[in-house]
């Protein structure tokens, strides 16, 4: 019997985990988090907040990216893993086939009737990587087509679809796939006309920004994908399972039905890696054309027991506790009470998105004094503003958020589906008084603002 004890070995070596990550981990995630005063310790996590060693509760506005789409540890998820384990399956013998995954993909696709069939991996990268392969294959052409801004995930496949050149630098080359502007019909139609392109993979929301597809473009994109025998490819890793306030965002818009559907984050309820590309029967079927072929894709840990019980899990909390429907109902009210906010404050430009995916942009004030302030940050780096407002919303009022893109004036919030009214009240009361500091001409965020841009020259 091992000696081993995880409960003791927290215990003794968990006060090191700063210091363990600086060692031995990327070494600047710990400077960053103590740069700018998030280098909190939290001691456990429920639902929709944090505590620390104190009892002091922190309201999550982020939800690990988007994880935590029924927050943290529900209790449905937490017995499904439980009794899977107590189950002692044989588990990934490759050489069966168990029922787990099939009961899960026969879920998902009753969610996207007009697709047949699902691969499985283990993160929203591999379900992107999973659709250019069977995109390429099945079509015969080595071309995609993406969005500038967008994020399809970090591996070399997804980057080369990534419409940010800072994470692309130093890892050239990549595939040869073109980007245009969202929106931008001309654009889509001049590139398919070069008979090369296997298909246009974009996320119905960015979440760089959250900039949403105008109104019409992925119905007017399909039809010409479809003219020009390319595939729509809809990356809904963030956006998918209920964060929009429909199961999949790209329902939104009547009559799109992409050729294949990225899926992750949510469907893992925050415990198990687990990826998923939806796709029509024709595709699989020439991904996997003959009995030589029937591990030309496959993922090592892909259909994991533990990944499949706790995404059924998921699906089923989804249904019995209605988390679309609040997701759709609370994302309305939350977004209302913002908006009503930008008469009241000039920094304030515009806030957006749909369901409980929220943009909160920040512009360009009228007044002298705010003006010149505004001014010192955007000339020392643009995103500061923003990152001025993420920082006391922690510290002062023991909420988590993030700015929603390196170089943007915009905190994106897409917190765990399952909040309701007391999170609304309490995130629109600290952002008025954070708002309200801001405008005051003074206070500590400007103090805070210029240790920004010092930090951002020596940055330089």
């Amino acid at each position: 019997m091992t000696g081993f004890d995880l409960t003791k070995l927290l215990a003794e070596r968990g006060a090191e985990r700063y210091a363990l990550h600086s060692r031995h981990l990327n070494h600047q995630l710990p400077r960053m988090l103590h740069t700018i005063g998030f280098d909190k310790v939290y001691e456990r996590a429920e639902g929709a907040y944090f505590y620390d060693a104190d009892g002091q509760d922190y309201l999550d506005m982020l939800a690990g990216f988007g994880v935590m789409g029924l927050g943290r540890h529900h209790p449905v998820v937490r017995q499904a893993l439980h009794d899977v384990l107590d189950a002692q399956l044989a588990d990934l013998t490759r050489f069966d086939c168990q029922p787990l995954p099939g009961l899960l993909a026969e879920k998902l696709l009753g969610h996207a009737p007009h697709l047949d069939r699902v691969f499985f991996g283990n993160s929203g990268t591999e379900a992107v990587e999973t659709a250019l392969k069977f995109a390429r294959y099945a079509t015969g052409r080595p071309r995609i087509l993406y969005c500038t801004h967008a994020f399809h995930g970090l591996t070399t496949g997804s980057l080369s679809v990534n419409g940010e050149d800072g994470f692309r630098d130093g890892f050239t080359p990549l595939l040869p796939d073109t980007a245009v502007e969202m929106g931008d019909l001309a654009a889509l139609e001049r590139e398919l006309g070069r008979g090369d392109v296997a298909g246009f993979v974009v996320e119905p929301i960015q979440g760089k920004g959250v900039t949403a597809a105008p109104p019409g473009f992925l119905r007017a994109a399909q039809e010409l994908l479809h003219r020009h025998k390319a595939l729509l490819i809809a990356d809904e890793v963030q956006t998918g399972l209920g964060r929009t306030g429909d199961f999949f965002a790209y329902q939104h818009e009547e009559g799109v039905e992409p050729d294949l559907v990225c899926v992750a984050k949510a469907l893992s309820g925050g415990y198990i890696p687990v990826g998923a590309t939806l796709g029509k029967d024709w595709i699989f079927k020439k991904v996997y054309s003959s009995m030589d072929r029937v591990l030309v894709h496959s993922a090592s840990f892909g259909a994991n027991a533990q990944a499949m019980a706790a995404g059924l899990a998921v699906l089923a909390v989804m249904e019995d506790e209605e988390i679309v429907a609040n997701a759709r109902h609370t994302g309305d009210l939350l977004r209302t009470r913002l908006a009503a906010l930008t008469d009241r404050y000039e920094l304030l430009h515009e806030v957006r998105g749909r369901g409980l995916m929220i943009g909160i942009e920040f512009g360009r004030p009228k007044s002298l004094g705010l003006r010149s302030r505004w001014t010192m940050l955007q000339a020392a780096r643009k995103g500061l503003f923003a990152q001025m407002v993420v920082v006391p919303l922690l510290q002062r009022h023991r909420i988590l958020t993030q700015v929603s893109g390196d170089h943007l004036e915009v905190i994106k919030l897409i917190p765990p589906l399952i909040i309701g009214e007391r999170e609304v009240d309490r995130f629109v009361g600290a952002f008025t008084a954070v708002m309200d500091d801001a405008h005051s001409g003074g206070g500590l965020m400007w103090d805070f603002g210029r240790t920004l841009v010092k930090q951002a020259v020596a940055n330089r």
